[in-house]
């Protein structure tokens, strides 16, 4: 009965900002991680990032400073707030739930950077 929602995903120009969401239900077990991996054509998929279970963020080096992941207070919600997007921002985002070594995945939202 898991389900995840992604909403956010757009066309936004070079420098711009989105804010992705994605809502996850039906969940009943304690997760490890949860957070954003993203995917581009000819590349592969990669961690954006994420929360651990304990609060702590990690961030690819290509996003520090320019992306923001956090959940509500209800931890049922997790946001990516992407500003000064550059055009290697456009890929396929991916929302990730992580219990052990399982991985849950959402449907995927595709943001695109273009002028």
């Amino acid at each position: 009965q898991l389900q995840f929602v992604e909403s956010g995903g757009g066309l936004v120009q070079p420098g711009g900002s989105l804010r992705l969401s994605c809502a996850a239900s039906g969940f009943t077990l304690e997760y490890d991680a949860i957070g954003w991996f993203r995917q581009a054509p000819g590349k592969q998929r990669e961690l954006v990032a994420r929360i651990m279970s304990g609060g702590n963020t990690n961030y690819a080096d290509s996003v520090k400073g320019r992306f923001t992941v956090s959940r509500d207070n209800g931890e049922n919600t997790v946001y990516l707030q992407m500003n000064s997007l550059k055009p290697e921002d456009t890929a396929v985002y991916y929302c990730n739930l992580q219990v052990l070594a399982r991985f849950y995945w959402g449907p995927g939202t595709q943001v695109t950077v273009s002028s």
